[in-house]
């Protein structure tokens, strides 16, 4: 497992299928909600690239309003209809164009989507941090599943807030205020 720390120049944010329908049946919804605002925001004030995979969006709808707010201007989204991104064509030209090393992901769900992307990011030789109060699935249990299968292969575990200090690093940083009131 790769412990290298986050930094603002190797790190991109992959949300992942946090859409309209899909949302009303996850497990703690209102904290998925708030940390990926917490996380899309923070990429918008260190200018952190964002790529936004929506599952088949004609039916299960687009990424929610809450964060579609607080996104970067330059943020990139995919449709997919495969559960691995990865599968997907033109996505892992995508992952390579915004050229970074260190992938923060959040999104649903743990068990499928997130964990098959995840599983193939790692195979990609990417350093994967698993921000793991802002991924959810249905059910804790499946949620848990698939926590641990995606740990026990090499990604890193991560929060919220966790990573976002870990990216500006200290209190000097000129957005040190800005990314301390996310969390305030």
């Amino acid at each position: 497992m790769n412990s290298s720390l986050l930094n603002i120049d190797t790190t991109a944010l992959l949300i992942i299928d946090i859409q309209e329908k899909l949302l009303k049946a996850q497990f703690e919804q209102e904290k998925i909600i708030k940390n990926v605002s917490i996380l899309a925001e923070t990429a918008k004030i260190l200018d952190i690239p964002v790529i936004i995979s929506e599952q088949y969006p004609q039916g299960l709808g687009f990424t929610i309003k809450e964060i579609k707010e607080k996104l970067p201007e330059n943020t990139d989204f995919f449709e997919k209809t495969s559960f691995n991104c990865c599968l997907e064509s033109g996505f892992t030209d995508q992952i390579h164009r915004i050229n970074r090393k260190q992938i923060l992901i959040c999104g649903m769900e743990a068990h499928i989507c997130v964990h098959q992307t995840v599983h193939s990011l790692i195979s990609l030789g990417y350093d994967v941090h698993i921000i793991q109060d802002a991924v959810t699935s249905r059910k804790q249990s499946e949620y848990e599943y698939g926590l641990k299968r995606m740990i026990s292969y090499g990604a890193i575990p991560n929060c919220t807030e966790m990573a976002i200090f870990e990216l500006i690093k200290c209190a000097k940083h000129p957005q040190f205020k800005s990314i301390q009131n996310l969390v305030k």
